[in-house]
């Protein structure tokens, strides 16, 4: 059994990434892939700390039992999919400071990406790639982006188009694809 993590990577109050992940996890397991599994895993149910900054005692003992949970979460996935909201030309700081907590939990997985933004997220992702691939994880060719202008109403609706499905089904099919291959190595 393969086990595919879906990050929902922002933490932003009101943010169009549930949306946008709860659309991957729908779409993800209506294929009813054999011997995979999908997870949701939102990173606002993490409180972690910013990495290296100095964390008060009072909230150190909290701040560690994130950190750990994250860890194993992250660990315990073979894949994932990071749902990657594009800010200031970029990948968010909160995704940004969450993969910095993780390089063995992560090391030799495939990971794929679904963005969004005003270019689809795709300078998020271009970020992302150069993350993972300093994390050992395997990024796959094919991404999924959606454009705040054409597949959200009023930039707050999320309503993507038919054409997307060809993407997500490209990118499921190499993440499991390459899961299944790194398996072996690990």
């Amino acid at each position: 059994m393969l086990k595919i993590g879906i990050i929902n990577g922002s933490v932003r109050q009101g943010r169009n990434s549930d949306a946008v992940a709860n659309w991957v996890f729908d779409f993800a397991t209506k294929r009813n892939d054999a011997d995979v599994e999908y997870e949701l895993v939102n990173l606002a149910d993490y409180q972690l700390p910013l990495m290296g900054a100095v964390i008060p005692e009072v909230i150190q003992a909290e701040s560690e039992a994130a950190i750990k949970a994250w860890s194993e979460k992250n660990a315990s996935f073979d894949g994932y999919i990071i749902i990657a909201p594009e800010y200031n030309h970029a990948v968010g700081g909160a995704l940004k400071n969450a993969t910095d907590y993780l390089k063995p939990e992560v090391a030799n997985k495939a990971v794929g990406f679904v963005g969004y933004g005003s270019l689809g997220g795709a300078r998020a992702i271009e970020n992302l790639r150069l993350i993972c691939g300093e994390l050992s994880l395997a990024d796959v060719q094919t991404a999924t982006t959606f454009s705040l202008m054409a597949d959200f109403e009023n930039m707050s609706v999320f309503k993507p188009a038919d054409y997307h499905a060809a993407n997500a089904n490209g990118m499921l099919d190499q993440v499991i694809a390459w899961s299944r291959v790194l398996k072996t190595v690990r």
